[in-house]
């Protein structure tokens, strides 16, 4: 890399960056991402005497490095940077993953007309790295004959990138966590609907960890038949929720047009085949209608719902054998089973997070799902679908908070005005 001496520092290097943290300090306690960059880019200019600065972030194919946030480059412009991970500076510098001096620039070598245009003389890159991941590009730049960037200033910016790296990070997946709470909200029901015959109640907690992608619903469909939910798309954060928000739309609309749940199940296979790559998920769908003595019932991958009827010492398990979950191999077969529902009897759709309970089960020296399985069937009583969550919930849930998103489906069979006869 090309030196020369560097305009007399008022500080040395620590000193800069004590002033630097001040500034991520402030800024990310109550700024945005896109602030949060600007803050701190400010703070960058004025520490360091130089006359432009960017943030550059990979985007969602990490290929691409996209401009976040800039000072000193016209703003019109730098909208349009769009750098190829290897290709001109910025491109370089993400894939070598060490900081780059270019001095002096030209169209020659750098890719970005911008730089040129702006008149920019030198530029300094650096990459933004954090836990062990390439996040973007930190890079700054001149238009002073008399500024050139020795020993200090890469030693500075190298430094400067380790914070920025780390408040990105975490302003990113603050915005994200709470893109995914609100996402999720959008997309559970606000409210079940109202089916004589049918008593329903549901809750969702989220984990302490990050987000997934659980969901349930309940919705009406032609010929007064009744679909039921619970699914769990693999992984967490915003990835996770989106592709949930995708497959509870498909399976609606696939829920529109065929009766049987397995068939269901296997266009809805066929949709993360071909669309959500890499993408896998459980999910049990259910298919009812009155007078409701029976519901329909597949799984992929999912574990069975929970039964418990009127004279049952204690809940069990259905049925229900489980087929491979969404995103495996859409070729597999899946079936469909029916189970009776009595009047007066409860199912119990829940998902992993409900049961799996590692810190009780290890006192127990069970296995997590057993142990939660066990204790579902224990506290699971026939009776109105709201009391048996608020029992299963403060049952399940008081010792140890959830680390996965918990999320439970309670349908209680009741009389029909015109089924009053039906005995359990």
């Amino acid at each position: 890399m090309k030196r020369g001496t560097t305009v007399p520092a008022n500080r040395g290097v620590d000193d800069r960056l004590r002033r630097i943290d001040a500034i991520a300090d402030v800024a990310l306690n109550k700024l945005g991402i896109g602030d949060l960059l600007h803050e701190m880019l400010d703070g960058v200019r004025d520490v360091m005497q130089v006359d432009t600065t960017a943030v550059l972030l990979l985007d969602a194919s990490g290929r691409y490095l996209v401009t976040a946030a800039a000072r000193g480059l016209d703003e019109s412009e730098r909208q349009r940077a769009h750098i190829p991970v290897g290709q001109g500076f910025a491109g370089r510098v993400a894939a070598e993953r060490r900081p780059v001096l270019i001095d002096p620039v030209t169209a020659e070598n750098v890719i970005n007309p911008v730089l040129v245009r702006s008149g920019i003389r030198a530029i300094l890159g650096v990459p933004l790295v954090a836990d062990g991941k390439l996040v973007g590009v930190l890079h700054v730049g001149t238009r002073q004959a008399q500024r050139q960037f020795a020993d200090e200033d890469i030693e500075l910016l190298v430094r400067v990138a380790e914070r920025v790296s780390s408040a990105t990070r975490i302003r990113l997946d603050l915005e994200d966590r709470a893109a995914v709470k609100a996402l999720q909200r959008s997309l559970l029901p606000s409210q079940l609907p109202a089916v004589p015959g049918l008593d329903l109640a549901a809750r969702y907690v989220p984990g302490e960890g990050s987000v997934s992608g659980d969901w349930y619903d309940v919705f009406n469909l032609p010929g007064g038949r009744v679909g039921l939910v619970m699914g769990d798309v693999a992984g967490h954060g915003l990835r996770a929720s989106v592709v949930m928000g995708r497959l509870r739309s498909a399976l609606r609309a696939y829920a529109l047009e065929h009766d049987d749940p397995a068939y269901v199940l296997h266009r809805l296979d066929m949709k993360i085949h071909y669309f959500e790559a890499g993408a896998m998920a459980t999910a049990l769908y259910a298919v009812t209608e009155a007078p409701f003595d029976r519901i329909r019932i597949s799984s992929a991958g999912h574990l069975p719902p929970m039964f418990v009827a009127t004279g049952d010492a204690e809940a069990h398990l259905t049925d229900v054998p489980p087929d491979l979950p969404l995103g495996v191999d859409p070729s597999a077969l899946r079936r469909s089973t029916t189970v009776r529902l009595p009047v007066g009897s409860s199912l119990a759709l829940f998902t992993d997070g409900l049961v799996e309970r590692r810190t009780a089960a290890a006192d127990a020296d069970v296995d997590p799902i057993d142990h939660g399985l066990a204790e579902l069937a224990r506290v699971l009583r026939p009776g109105s679908a709201e009391s048996a969550c608020t029992r299963v919930m403060d049952h399940l849930l008081a010792v140890q908070a959830p680390d996965d998103d918990v999320a439970l489906l309670v349908l209680a069979r009741t009389a029909l005005p015109s089924h009053r006869g039906d005995v359990p």
